[in-house]
């Protein structure tokens, strides 16, 4: 990773577990990794090792003809959770490669909505890790699920 940074963020980046340091991107000390959480509207409001919360107000922008948050948007946050869930488990944070994701939609995802997705990681493991995310809107019930497998992006290993 290449970062114009200061030695705090440095320092997180290179000593942080992987809960430690996306904690710290949901706290606003560590710089977030890539621009598309601000073009999706992905917040990460939580993460302990295993478990990451993110609140997601999708924006109109996101919308099929029909109207409604268009079902590869759904995927990807989807993805960003199994994929934050496998990495809060690391000794050091790092980003996760899907090697597939399984999602079921249940119910319409509506732009202007918060939504919560939750991913948990389930198997841990050191080659392949095994999690779930499930977004679930303001009334409480899931509008989407997916499971996915994943694996460490080797290249940013340190």
């Amino acid at each position: 990773m290449s970062l114009d940074i200061d030695s705090a963020t440095a320092d997180l980046w290179n000593n942080a577990t992987g809960a430690e340091l996306i904690q710290a991107i949901a706290d606003g000390r560590f710089p977030q990794l890539t621009d598309i959480n601000d073009h999706i509207g992905q917040i990460i409001t939580r993460a302990e090792p295993g478990h990451v919360e993110i609140s997601w107000t999708p924006a109109e922008k996101l919308c099929n003809p029909g109207g409604t948050v268009h079902g590869g948007y759904i995927a990807m946050i989807l993805d960003n959770a199994v994929c934050l869930a496998g990495a809060s488990t690391g000794a050091r944070f790092m980003p996760m490669l899907t090697l597939n994701l399984n999602v079921d939609y249940l119910r319409p995802v509506l732009a202007g909505t918060r939504y919560t997705v939750v991913g948990t990681c389930v198997h841990p493991g050191s080659v392949r890790l095994v999690s779930n995310a499930v977004l679930t809107g303001p009334d409480g019930r899931p509008a989407a699920q997916a499971s996915a497998s994943v694996l460490p992006n080797r290249a940013f290993a340190r």
